[in-house]
């Protein structure tokens, strides 16, 4: 079976149908299914003076994997249609179409649940938008684990090997600084380690990936004097954890100071890190592949990948916006879905 991919551009008025629609001019060795509306990607292709010719998907159509289960060739595009509440304006924002861009995610993400795709790549939203509409809205990976009803996921960011092959996953997300320390518990820790290391193995072939685990404070606490969190709810999570009997054996290394851990000397033998708040570890893998990294949810009973940027509002129809995390994304989905065990 060739590998089916679910696409969706996220912020209508943004550069994400700009993307779908120029990755569509390459072939992709994978089919590519893009949940948007078509009046939207056909208006946005003629903007951009690129040819393509859009074919519509029946729902019922996506139940047959034979049919549509075909390699990209370039200048098409396969699109599962969701309309639009208002017409869209490049780069200016429409409270309007908040929904749609959710209704495009439930719809993709049911279409992998069902097995009509094998993962979802999701653009970038625009978050103001939607809480401005009135939906409580904090981010692609909270909304996905509701909508799967999934009670624990984890966000974790990547480059490419030829990048350095970094993975940053997060002990939380998207929280103000002052609530972090009070959402790093034990039995919260204990989960997201729990889904970092079996997605590690499940998802992407590591069978026993090691584990660097960032300390909390300043210097991981300096045994107490700036911060007990390392000492007393940290250091003993992965103490149980390392244990074959009361946890898997897991190959876990810290709590480590954030400011010196992502040295050669530790990432050299590491699988991935786990920051404990946003910008304790994206900073440092932004900084080493912004533009070509991913976002990838782990938890979820689909795979799905994203880009590491948003919603670049201003080059949204210009031609400028740069497609390298999409192609990246989608790459990575694909190899995700060629490694994972069922």
């Amino acid at each position: 079976m060739i590998p089916r991919i679910a696409l969706t551009p996220g912020e209508p008025a943004g550069i994400g149908p700009d993307l779908c629609i120029r990755i569509a001019q390459q072939d992709w060795n994978a089919g590519l299914v893009v949940v948007a509306d078509p009046d939207l990607l056909a208006q946005r292709a003629r903007q951009l003076g690129v040819p393509l010719q859009l074919q519509v998907l029946d729902p019922y159509v996506m139940q047959s994997r034979s049919r549509i289960g075909r390699r990209h060739r370039a200048g098409t595009l396969k699109i599962l249609p969701v309309s639009l509440a208002a017409p869209v304006q490049c780069g200016q924002l429409n409270r309007a179409n908040a929904a749609y861009v959710l209704e495009t995610l439930r719809v993709a993400t049911a279409a992998c649940l069902s097995g009509q795709c094998d993962a979802l790549v999701t653009g970038p939203v625009q978050k103001s938008i939607i809480n401005d509409a009135g939906i409580a809205f904090t981010g692609h990976t909270e909304f996905l684990a509701e909508i799967t009803q999934t009670p624990q996921v984890v966000m974790m960011l990547a480059v490419s090997n030829d990048m350095g092959g970094l993975r940053v996953a997060l002990a939380t997300t998207h929280l103000p600084l002052r609530d972090v320390s009070d959402a790093i518990t034990a039995p919260g820790l204990e989960a997201v380690l729990r889904v970092l290391h079996h997605d590690l193995r499940t998802r992407f072939g590591i069978s026993d990936p090691h584990i660097l685990v960032c300390g909390l404070n300043p210097h991981a606490g300096e045994s107490g004097h700036l911060g007990s969190e390392d000492d007393q709810i940290i250091a003993p999570v992965l103490e149980k954890l390392r244990n074959p009997d009361s946890g898997q054996g897991m190959r876990l290394t810290g709590p480590l100071p954030a400011d010196t851990l992502f040295i050669p000397k530790y990432l050299q033998t590491a699988d991935a890190v786990l920051a404990m708040y946003h910008d304790q570890g994206l900073p440092v893998l932004k900084y080493a592949g912004f533009g070509r990294a991913i976002n990838i949810t782990l938890g979820l009973p689909i795979i799905r990948t994203s880009v590491d940027h948003g919603t670049a509002l201003d080059l949204a129809g210009t031609g400028q916006a740069d497609t390298g995390s999409l192609e990246a994304a989608i790459h990575a989905a694909l190899d995700m879905v060629s490694r994972s065990v069922k």
